[in-house]
């Protein structure tokens, strides 16, 4: 590396370690050995390796960067002050304050140049991969002979807790497998955790691990300029699969009596160590005073990346021009349009009665394919069960990224989070199915999915305990609730066909992600169900069967258990009761109503039931103190699922029992 620069990324590398210091002291919170030991890491990425332009973030073929260690966020905020970004010094000031652009870890869609929202460890990692996936399809999707818009880089930090989290191995071994050659996994390899050394806790021999996933491997003292560059310079020159950069670093380097040691991890140094770092450092001592050559150097490297990007469009314009129709899918795919007929066209699907909701489910998702070319996704080694399998189209391997079904393996956790990376690629809506028992697998990834208001959408399957012999370790009863308890997460649980197509055109026009919550055993289609998604679905509750006068009973259902409300309801008019059925597929449509619907919905001066099989928590919001639940409030039992009804009180006779006392 030239003298010259070296000097420049050296003196950048300090200003990381400066604006870090002095962020985390000033809020009294936070975690500066990261952004202290991997400062030379940051400033060559930012100053040197990443092509991107910080004045346009959204920048499609950008390099990204992720920071999996999210604790260490101002390493990132500090890199994407210097360079650029729309972050100026007093967010820098106002790390961790309320309502800054600079949180305690990095959060999508509130800092420019975020690409991910990371924290729990090892999800960046997933993220990454995700990111990986989705430019390996666009390149391979859209780049011709004579043009090439796709070929960027997606590089991802990582710390020991990060590789020692599930999730990133089961990623890591996925992207292996796939060989993306798009992805560089920095492991900021310092021995030190937050109780202590990592020896302590972990043998592994890391190297050997990741080259048995299929990546290529280097290692390189992470304070070295001259090791970094060559490495990157490297990578960027003739990368064939995923490559990880084992970088020894030291935590906290530059603070003179806690580097190195777990005190520097998750504390603010304190204000003499700060000031005896930058003395070490030769660091002006006035605070958050940034040196304007470093300003600079920036300003110099931003009309070089904006230079990048304008070739880029022209590029850009010149391929839209020769490739007509291309173009218009890529603009399809941008702009998550759908189709101004598609409520029409899935609503005229034909699908065989009864049916269990996920087949019917899939017959849906297959018509959407056809008409979404940004519909993507697949399952945990369930597809066959799951029923998320794309009929028209290939599977996606190393050697076809054009496939539109990702068989992700018995990886769950990690399919939540690539499946979040596809998100994030602003191209795709992915969607990925399993058991709804196992979404407690990937519960963490679908809070962050949630979090970040990332368009994902679910497809959990075998929906409570009628799933029959399986037995209690398959048999879902407080998943329902659980979900629900998620803000952001729309969760349906259909009743029929009729509610699982418009269960899905609502998931298309939900802005987050949605979990659709679906039957083993076959349903009937109710003709009650058929309405407009306005009228119905669209609503969270809606009426499936009217009372004649005033109501003596509202019967409150959801999924499978809507049909026997109807059966209910219709012993008791022969009781001469008025009885109403609501179809209750979503709380949180629900929520979204006016008081005046919600009011004429639930009633009052009757008594409320609800009949789901799952956990009655929740529930009493909607029937009151004095209503009746037909729930399910212990662990199933392997059975066949007549015995289970009859078992757990969810047949006619038996829950008129329950309600006439």
């Amino acid at each position: 590396m030239d003298m010259d620069l070296k000097n420049d990324i050296k003196k950048i590398a300090n200003m990381i370690r400066k604006l870090s210091m002095e962020a985390v002291q000033r809020a009294n919170s936070g975690h500066p050995g990261l952004p202290l030991g991997c400062a030379e890491i940051g400033a060559y990425l930012y100053g040197l390796a990443l092509e991107h332009n910080p004045k346009n973030p959204g920048w499609l073929n950008r390099d990204r960067f992720v920071l999996s260690a999210g604790h260490g966020s101002m390493l990132l905020y500090s890199c994407l002050h210097l360079a650029g970004f729309d972050l100026p010094i007093e967010q820098i000031k106002a790390f961790r304050q309320l309502h800054s652009k600079t949180p305690g870890h990095p959060e999508y869609g509130m800092t420019p140049g975020v690409e991910a929202t990371t924290g729990p460890l090892g999800h960046g990692i997933g993220n990454a991969v995700g990111m990986a996936i989705a430019m390996k399809i666009l390149a391979q999707k859209f780049n011709t002979k004579d043009f090439t818009l796709f070929n960027n880089k997606i590089y991802c930090l990582a710390g020991d807790g990060c590789m020692m989290e599930g999730a990133a191995s089961e990623a890591s071994s996925l992207a292996g497998h796939l060989r993306l050659d798009n992805l560089v996994l920095i492991y900021d390899a310092n021995g030190v955790s937050l109780d202590g050394f990592v020896s302590e806790i972990l043998s592994d021999d890391t190297k050997a691990r990741y080259r048995a996933y299929g990546w290529d491997v280097f290692e390189i003292d992470g304070h070295d300029l001259d090791a970094i560059d060559a490495v990157v310079s490297e990578i960027k020159s003739k990368q064939e699969r995923p490559t990880l950069i084992v970088a020894h670093t030291i935590i906290g380097k530059g603070a003179p009596h806690k580097a190195g040691t777990h005190h520097v991890h998750g504390s603010p140094l304190g204000e003499q160590e700060v000031k005896d770092a930058k003395l070490a450092l030769n660091l002006v001592e006035e605070e958050f005073n940034v040196t304007q050559s470093i300003y600079d150097y920036f300003a110099r490297k931003l009309k070089k990346q904006q230079e990048l990007e304008e070739s880029w469009n022209q590029t850009f314009e010149k391929w839209s021009h020769q490739n007509p129709d291309l173009f218009k899918e890529f603009k399809k795919m941008q702009n998550k349009t759908l189709p101004v007929n598609l409520t029409e066209e899935i609503k005229k699907l034909e699908i065989k009665n009864p049916i269990a909701t996920r087949s019917a489910s899939n017959v849906v998702m297959n018509k959407l394919a056809d008409l979404l070319p940004f519909l993507i996704g697949g399952s945990a080694d369930l597809s066959s069960s799951d029923m998320t399998f794309l009929k028209n189209y290939p599977i996606l391997t190393y050697s076809n990224f054009l496939g539109r079904n990702i068989k992700f393996g018995v990886r769950e956790f990690a399919m939540g989070t690539i499946s979040n990376g596809l998100a994030l690629s602003q191209m795709f809506i992915p969607f990925c199915g399993t058991f709804l028992v196992f979404s407690d697998y990937m519960r963490n990834a679908i809070r962050l999915a949630a979090i970040s208001s990332l368009q994902v959408i679910y497809q959990f399957t075998h929906d409570s305990i009628f799933l029959g012999e399986d037995g209690p370790t398959h048999q879902p009863v407080e998943h329902l609730a659980s979900l629900r308890a998620m803000p952001r997460l729309q969760v349906i649980r259909p009743a029929d066909a009729n509610e699982v197509k418009m269960g899905w055109l609502a998931a298309l026009k939900y802005r987050g992600p949605t979990a659709i919550i679906l039957s083993r055993q076959p349903l009937a289609t109710l003709e009650q169900t058929n309405v407009s998604l306005e009228d119905g679905l669209l609503k969270g509750a809606y009426i499936v069967k009217k009372e004649k006068n005033k109501p003596d009973y509202i019967l409150f259902a959801t999924g499978s258990e809507v049909g026997l409300a109807i059966e209910v309801a219709y012993c008791l008019e022969k009781l001469n009761k008025d009885v109403r059925v609501v179809s209750f597929p979503s709380w949180d449509l629900f929520e979204k109503q006016s008081n005046e619907y919600k009011k004429m919905i639930l009633g009052e001066n009757c008594k409320r039931v609800s009949i789901e099989a799952g956990s009655e928590l929740g529930w009493h919001k909607y029937i009151g103190k004095d209503g009746v639940c037909i729930s399910v409030d212990d662990f199933g039992i392997s059975a066949p699922i007549a015995q289970l009804k009859d078992e757990y009180g969810f047949n006619v006779d038996a829950i008129l029992q329950r309600i006439l006392i």
